[in-house]
């Protein structure tokens, strides 16, 4: 056999196994979407597969005419964002100064940042120490705990280590500050690691839903990955089913939380495309030490 036929037939392996592979991914949210635009009678017989039976979209709008899922639809990306803002601020000004072989404990600091990825406190502590600052049922009780990243923060930390020290150095002899340097040279080259890091911070907000069960109780607070949970698991549909008149059919639940989670889902993953060509080689590029 050549080896250009060995070249090719190893090609088909790999597509065909990358293929399949991205089917079973999307196998379950597809299911999930079909039965959320199929009809009352095709859910219940489960003939629904990847593909709606029965086509019709009273679930959503059920959904979308509820203002409550609104509401917490746009608090959770206002939420999101502003997360992610800080956490990107935090982590840069963090990692910045642990590149620096002249800053003294350096060594005892990333120690203690990567015993913390191993160990923690536990999550009774973890609500003790919340209540005692007095953010429960505030919104920074969703912020402040996971504003800095161990794990982020070593990618960024490696990245910055890969840019080479001579343009710092120019820069320095040149007069410029740490500040300005970090600012005008290092960040501008960290944008494919700064993108990547920022996804990782937004999706983990956006499907967060432990420390909002655990902090908040005032439904205004409830981000929309929470009020999800709560229908999946306390079958709250109530709300979104209620009709007028005794002669109207109610959905079934099966499709409201198909909906609903389609409708919690799009929106992050609208992010994906835009910050696509940064992903792989910020990803790549933060885990490999120059």
């Amino acid at each position: 056999m050549s080896e250009r036929t060995s070249n090719r037939i190893f090609d088909i392996v790999n597509i065909t196994f990358v293929a399949l592979f991205v089917l079973f991914c999307l196998a379950p949210f597809l299911h999930t979407i079909a039965i959320s635009f199929s009809s009352n009678r095709a859910i219940t017989s489960g003939e629904v597969r990847l593909l709606p039976r029965e086509f019709n979209w009273d679930a959503y709008v059920k959904v979308f005419s509820d203002q409550s899922m609104i509401y917490s639809l746009g608090y959770t990306v206002v939420l999101t964002i502003v997360t992610t803002v800080l956490c990107m601020v935090f982590t840069i000004a963090a990692g910045y100064p642990l590149t620096k072989k002249k800053l003294k404990g350096r060594k005892l600091f990333m120690y203690v940042i990567i015993i913390t990825m191993f160990f923690s406190g536990g999550i009774i502590p973890e609500y003790l120490l919340i209540r005692d600052l007095h953010m429960l049922n505030t919104v920074w009780s969703l912020i402040l705990p996971g504003l800095v990243s161990p794990f982020n923060l070593i990618i960024l930390i490696s990245f910055f280590n890969s840019i080479p020290e001579s343009l710092e150095e120019s820069a320095e002899i040149d007069g410029s500050s740490h500040f300005y340097t970090l600012l005008k040279i290092i960040l501008p080259l960290s944008m494919p690691v700064m993108a990547t890091l920022a996804l990782f911070y937004a999706v983990g907000r956006w499907n967060g839903f432990q420390d909002s069960l655990m902090y908040i109780n005032e439904p205004q607070l409830y981000p929309l990955q929470l009020k999800l949970f709560q229908m999946v698991q306390n079958n709250m549909v109530s709300e979104l089913t209620q009709m007028e008149g005794a002669n109207r059919t109610r959905l079934p639940a099966e499709s409201l939380k198909a909906a609903t989670v389609v409708f919690a889902t799009v929106p992050i993953l609208l992010v994906y495309p835009w910050l696509q060509r940064y992903f792989v080689s910020g990803a790549m590029l933060g885990a490999v030490k120059g």
